[in-house]
């Protein structure tokens, strides 16, 4: 009975059986190898041994691929919100520049239309900033930069690029208090370009807009008419734009025909306005050493007939009419 091989015993083992097996191997080796080299037997066994192992290095590499891939992402993904973040916030601050170029650009239109007013016109102009604006019930006041310091006297009148404005009712020694033409205790003396017309332009009670209650009924005069500042009273210089007449109808009354016109000037939008001083005055803006109080004009007039004054049944249009008669009453 021939006895098997035991399991444990090595390939080549140390005795006659495991040499004569290391020698065969080792011809076997030394054939294929020259075989190999001469005709490349073993190239179509290598290539296809490559197909059937390739896969499986690749199955192996899939969790570090993967480790890597992930970080990658991760990486990308921090990288691109912080990019991100910061494009928004370069977008956000050139949309604030934008804003503000366009708001100083419509500032400096604005403060060339005034200055090629002045210009055009030859005038004695001091220009204001507006820091305060009082549209309050029956009460329309602005509040200037410049003051008693700055030469500016009560009555003086106010304009911007497009018209009339008002006049300083109030002047403190770095401001002053500018009483709108739409201010309902205002009466401007106005003139309608097309006609002739002379009339009184009264402030309502909305502060949108300028009345006209006093037009005789063969007073020609309608719709679309520009009224201009007449120059009665000596307050404002004859010419300039008051405003354009919206609608005329018969008063209430029949005796006369009631005009509602819309201002000239920007009312709500007014940033600068300018301070026209006497035309007569070479010296240009005084420089009083103390407040100026009220001038005489600003006195309440002694009978209703004075220019500008506002007439009796008109006085309880408004609270503020009453309580302040001589603010606007006379111009």
């Amino acid at each position: 009975m021939a006895r098997t091989r035991d399991e444990s015993s090595p390939l080549f083992a140390g005795n006659p059986a495991g040499t004569l097996r290391l020698i065969m191997y080792l011809a076997l080796a030394l054939v294929l190898m020259v075989l190999d080299q001469r005709n490349g037997w073993l190239w179509a066994v290598r290539n296809s041994a490559a197909l059937v192992v390739e896969p499986v290095y690749r199955l192996a590499g899939l969790p570090s691929a993967g480790v890597r891939m992930l970080a990658t992402a991760f990486a990308d993904r921090q990288s691109l919100t912080g990019q991100n973040q910061r494009l928004r916030e370069d977008l956000l601050l050139a949309n604030a520049k934008l804003n503000r170029m366009a708001a100083v650009a419509e500032q400096n239109a604005h403060l060339k239309q005034l200055l090629d007013t002045s210009h055009s016109l030859e005038l004695k102009v001091q220009l204001a900033h507006v820091i305060g604006v009082d549209l309050g019930a029956f009460r329309y006041r602005l509040t200037l930069s410049l003051g008693a310091r700055d030469g500016v006297t009560p009555g003086q009148p106010v304009i911007d690029a497009h018209g009339v404005l008002g006049q300083v009712s109030e002047v403190l020694p770095t401001t002053s208090v500018v009483m709108l033409i739409t201010d309902p205790t205002h009466a401007l003396p106005v003139v309608v370009e097309r006609t002739g017309v002379r009339t009184i332009a009264y402030g309502s009670r909305d502060g949108s807009s300028l009345t006209l209650p006093d037009l005789p009924l063969a007073a020609n005069v309608r719709a679309g008419d520009r009224l201009l500042t007449s120059g009665i009273g000596g307050r404002f210089p004859s010419g300039f734009p008051a405003g354009t007449i919206r609608s005329v109808q018969p008063a209430p009354g029949g005796a006369f025909l009631l005009a509602q016109a819309t201002p000239a000037a920007d009312m709500d939008r007014a940033d600068d306005v300018l301070l026209l001083h006497d035309l007569a005055d070479p010296q240009g803006p005084p420089a009083p050493e103390k407040p100026a109080g009220p001038p005489a004009d600003l006195a309440p007039a002694s009978g209703s007939g004075a220019v500008g004054h506002v007439p009796p049944e008109r006085a309880g249009a408004a609270p503020a009419a009453a309580a302040r008669p001589t603010s606007g009453a006379r111009l």
